[in-house]
């Protein structure tokens, strides 16, 4: 259905969310119409933040809100709707639109199978209840629904639409951009050729597939790297677990600005611990690049100076591969103290990237292996 037509028919002015590529129309139908707006549309760090912030304007407006995500973000706001807005508690009306990846019987990436296999029981077990939005469903339909939702956010409940693939359209369009130049693809390389044999763990997205195809053009074992699939915002905790029981590897985080931004207080627990074999690395294209380019929650985050603040040892920030080139040459030393590099990046990737072709549990296997040596 046409996303035009959904907001019609939910009736909030006010949206808040973490952006995902099934709702990539619903992404660009708000920031044509609204932008980054205070009073109505703010992209959150991560999907638990977003459901805190709805209720906040709930409770000052009583305005019912909504609350967008993949389906991968329910995890993140278990908490707030089991403690917070069920009507056991505040009763705080609320309505999700949620992304369904993993659909059972349709191809999707590993980290999304799961996740599918229990995105509507999971939604049953927070008594939310939900109405499923594909490529055929009539405005009668959710129109319907959306009248019967009536009553449950009537007694203080949360409901959800859930949309599968082309669930929604839109014939707007947004241009994202930024104005670096340095490719991230081009970072990464430079990165792996200067540090050869050290461990990398790489976020979630385009970061993972970027690592995984370079390994392959230049011949290269997969072993040192840990790709994470799936768990946004988790990579440099990951990396922090290696690197305090590996204290004679270094251990590097490829992280994203957007998995950076969607668990930041990861950041305070690594400076408090002071690995001095870790080094984390922000690739910073302002975007949520893997689920279509939609921007961050703020473009303007200044990631290396909240490494300062926090006490990581050595901060630099870089927007060429020479300044690049340069650092990692300068923490060549496996003891060069905890560093943290922020990389500024062009958006966008090649039409052609690749994906891991090797299993999750696979890239498990070798890397522990190779972590034995």
């Amino acid at each position: 259905m046409n996303i035009n037509n959904l907001y019609n028919i939910i009736n909030s002015d006010f949206y808040t969310g973490v952006p995902d590529s099934k709702l990539k129309a619903l992404s660009t139908f708000l920031m044509n119409k609204y932008g980054i707006d205070k009073k109505h549309h703010i992209i959150a760090a991560n999907e638990g933040s977003a459901v805190a912030i709805a209720a906040g304007v709930y409770l000052s407006t009583k305005k019912i809100p909504v609350v967008y995500m993949q389906n991968s973000g329910e995890g993140n706001v278990v908490n707030p709707v089991a403690s917070l807005l069920n009507d056991k508690v505040y009763a705080i009306p609320m309505i999700f639109i949620i992304g369904y990846r993993g659909e059972p019987g349709v191809k999707d990436e590993p980290q999304h199978k799961f996740q599918g296999e229990i995105t509507l029981k999971l939604l049953d077990t927070l008594d939310i209840k939900y109405f499923v939005i594909d490529k055929d469903t009539t405005d009668k339909e959710v129109e319907n629904a959306m009248n019967t939702f009536k009553d449950f956010l009537n007694k203080g409940k949360q409901v959800a639409f859930v949309v599968k693939k082309d669930g929604l359209i839109t014939e707007l369009k947004t241009d994202y951009e930024n104005k670096y130049l340095l490719k991230r693809e081009d970072a990464i390389e430079e990165i792996l050729k200067l540090t050869r044999d050290d461990i990398i763990v790489a976020t979630t997205g385009k970061i993972s597939r970027e690592v995984y195809e370079i390994r392959d053009k230049n011949n290269e074992s997969h072993n040192k790297d840990f790709l994470t699939v799936g768990s946004m915002g988790y990579a440099s905790s990951i990396a922090l677990g290696i690197a305090i029981n590996k204290e004679n590897k270094k251990v590097i985080c490829l992280d994203g600005d957007g998995a950076c931004l969607m668990h930041m207080g990861a950041m305070a627990t690594i400076s408090n611990i002071k690995p001095k074999n870790l080094i984390h690395i922000v690739l910073n294209n302002e975007a949520h690049e893997s689920v279509g380019g939609m921007a961050t929650t703020n473009k303007e985050t200044k990631f290396f100076e909240v490494a300062k603040a926090l006490g990581y040892e050595k901060v630099y920030e870089v927007k060429d591969k020479d300044e690049l080139k340069k650092v990692l040459e300068e923490i060549n030393d496996i003891d060069c103290g905890l560093t943290f590099i922020e990389v500024k990046c062009s958006l966008g990737a090649r039409d052609d990237l690749g994906r891991p072709t090797s299993t999750p549990e696979e890239n498990k296997i070798n890397f522990m292996k190779y972590l034995d040596v």
